[in-house]
């Protein structure tokens, strides 16, 4: 005798189906798995049926009872795929199909949200029923991510987030801060050339992240998006003062320019938005706030690059006593101006990342997305960039004020960012 239970996701990015199913980002998704016992064990051991019956893959490996108890995780056997997350082979455990003790239907229903990294973790079991409606569940375990290893700890499968098969990020990004680490110790043309590797570091580890989270679509959009609102409204700020004030660029000394702008200044604009954009993301995820905050981060770090590259004589501002106090020689209306030019580059960035979502091939689609987009890196690069300014302004450069001023303005964003990641740490499995 037996009984067909049926699992209900209704979070959109619940479980990976291969086979005859898919996985949709939009509407809950009802699939019925036959051959349920009465105790309601969901066998299926060949990994080879649950991939032609377009079940979940984590079924293959994933048993659950009527008694209410976590799901037993085994091993799998010889001749089994060693499912690690890499390469699209990820298990998910979320919406195992269950039945109830008394033999009816019992109805899982999961809702999960990325957590401060970018991982589908589980949040909620909005209840596991039986037929008599008591609410028998357990919280299950979420899908484990694309992109994640698994270790065994236990009866758990921790999530270790790496980029296994992408290191490029990470290496442009450890270049990136020994770049950085070397400007104070440099000087006169040494420096102009610790200057442009900056940059370009900057700039290649913020498209490289994207092209791996988001696509190469993505990125290159990014790429036109802010290097191309950034080129205008330098030409159009040296040429006529609008929007930053009225100021000029040094001839000759980081690279060729056009229109008074040297080519190297859009790239900038590339490295240093892109973190601050993906961290107002993770602070907030409605339109408004995630482009409002990106304007303000994008000042913060500007309350830092001013004055350091003022100081360093990259550019000059044609009035020097209206500014901040500790800062006079840099007005007010260039941070009035970065604030109006950040809110384009970031109304125009959240546009693109759905247009591009909505277009993408299916491995780059918002469900893989969401399981694979690891802000581990970025987030690391906005937190080297406040307190490593911070500490180089204050202690190597010579600039208190603007270590102030730039500790207030990025922390706007750095200091609900930590308490975030201290929450996240703080309700992460074995804590």
């Amino acid at each position: 005798m037996s009984e067909t239970a049926r699992t209900v996701c209704s979070d959109p990015v619940s479980a990976e189906f291969v086979g005859g199913g898919e996985a949709t980002d939009s509407k809950p998704e009802t699939r019925e798995a036959a051959d349920s016992n009465l105790t309601g064990e969901a066998t299926t051991d060949d990994p080879e049926a649950s991939l032609s019956a377009g079940i979940p893959r984590a079924s293959a490996h994933t048993r659950s009872t009527a008694t209410g108890d976590e799901p037993e995780t085994r091993e799998p056997t010889s001749g089994e795929p060693e499912t690690d997350g890499i390469g699209g082979t990820a298990t998910a455990t979320a919406c195992a199909p269950t039945a109830g003790a008394d033999g009816g239907p019992r109805i899982r229903e999961t809702s999960s949200e990325p957590d401060s990294h970018g991982f589908a973790t589980a949040v909620a079991d909005a209840g596991t029923i039986g037929a008599d409606g008591i609410d028998i569940g357990r919280v299950t375990p979420a899908a484990t991510p694309v992109g994640a290893r698994q270790r065994r700890v236990g009866s758990v499968r921790e999530q270790v987030p790496v980029l296994t098969r992408h290191r490029g990020p990470a290496v442009l990004a450890a270049l990136l801060v020994a770049a950085q680490i070397g400007y104070p110790l440099t000087e006169g043309a040494a420096r102009d050339r610790v200057t442009v590797a900056v940059v370009l570091l900057a700039a290649a580890t913020a498209l490289s992240h994207a092209a791996v989270t988001r696509g190469r679509r993505f990125a290159a959009g990014a790429l036109v998006i802010v290097s191309g609102v950034g080129l205008l409204a330098e030409a159009v700020g040296t040429a006529t003062g609008v929007p930053f004030g009225c100021y000029e660029y040094a001839v000759g000394r980081i690279g060729p320019e056009l229109w008074s702008v040297p080519l190297i200044v859009p790239l900038a604009w590339v490295g240093g938005l892109y973190p601050v954009w993906v961290v107002a993301g993770m602070l907030s995820r409605r339109a408004v706030s995630w482009i409002g905050l990106t304007a303000i981060g994008a000042v913060g770090w500007d309350l830092f690059l001013d004055p350091q590259m003022v100081a360093d004589g990259q550019w000059s501002w044609c009035v020097s006593e209206s500014g901040l106090p500790g800062l006079a020689h840099i007005p007010v209306t260039n941070y009035l101006g970065w604030f109006a030019v950040g809110l384009v580059m970031a109304a125009l960035l959240w546009w693109w990342d759905r247009v591009s979502a909505s277009t993408a091939p299916t491995a780059m689609t918002a469900t893989a997305r969401t399981c694979n987009d690891t802000t581990a890196l970025p987030v690391a690069v906005f937190l080297w960039t406040w307190l490593g300014s911070i500490l180089a302004h204050a202690a190597f450069l010579g600039l208190p004020a603007s270590a102030g001023y730039g500790a207030v303005g990025m922390g706007l964003l750095g200091i609900p960012l930590l308490v975030r990641l201290r929450r996240t740490r703080a309700l992460s499995p074995g804590r």
